[in-house]
């Protein structure tokens, strides 16, 4: 499997040795040649991303989050545009470079799939309980949709410092007094589209996730377009039923 991302930790080489050790046989010990073998990656200075969200009232301030969202949606993005399934996405398995950026790590649990393969079936148990999809555990079945309810976990969990579901109101108030006010009506956009995402990717079925082209798409309009806050604010202000 090859995968080249910035947002995809960097695979360096292996390492195999053999040694002879003595090893228990039916109860005699005998020489046997033992082969390790390691895999190399790339060393990421910041650690894992679980050791800086345990609390959205300190650490991290927006523009950071807002850039490890972006950057593990870009990375996640890149594996299922190359038919891999991650399978185990979580914040222990997001690593962070000196300047933040995020890259995806650990592939143990990973499926490539052939190009117009979209599912298989698996007897074994895999990924982490609260990141993994709620129909795996009745079907056992594999698709790219598995990923998308992992990101929208992490996405929670990277917003508010907490495991679990949220709220789009409370999530707004809790970030509005740590906002950048010279950016504060950008940011509070960006704040409202992250967790309207994570909701979404979170969603019990799994034909009503988005996949990650759109979710792509939807960071991107937020990245760059100034106005997309007043037109976000008008779209939510004429959805707003009249007394």
């Amino acid at each position: 499997m090859k995968a080249k991302h910035k947002n995809i930790v960097r695979f360096l080489g292996y390492c195999s040795d053999t040694q002879g050790e003595m090893v228990d046989c039916e109860g005699k010990l005998v020489l046997a040649d033992v082969r390790k073998r390691l895999l190399c990656f790339e060393y990421l200075p910041k650690g894992s991303l679980d050791k800086q969200i345990t609390d959205a009232s300190c650490g991290l301030e927006w523009s950071k989050r807002y850039q490890i969202i972006s950057g593990i949606c870009d990375g996640l993005y890149y594996l299922h545009q190359n038919h891999i399934v991650h399978l185990d996405l979580k914040p222990a398995n997001i690593l962070l470079h000196d300047n933040m950026m995020p890259k995806i790590a650990d592939f143990g649990l990973s499926r490539c799939f052939d190009e117009k393969q979209s599912q298989t079936i698996t007897s074994n148990m895999l990924g982490t309980i609260g990141y993994l999809a709620p129909e795996f555990y009745a079907r056992r079945q594999i698709t790219f949709k598995l990923d998308i309810y992992s990101l929208g976990m992490v996405i929670i969990e990277i917003l508010t410092g907490e495991k679990g579901y949220a709220d789009i109101d409370n999530v707004l108030e809790r970030w509005r007094s740590r906002l950048d006010k010279s950016q504060e009506d950008k940011q509070l956009v960006q704040v409202r589209v992250c967790t309207e995402i994570a909701i979404e990717c979170t969603d019990f079925n799994p034909a009503k996730r988005p996949d990650a082209h759109h979710i792509i798409d939807r960071l991107g309009a937020t990245r760059n377009a100034d106005e997309f806050a007043t037109e976000t604010e008008a779209n939510s202000s004429s959805s707003v039923p009249k007394v």
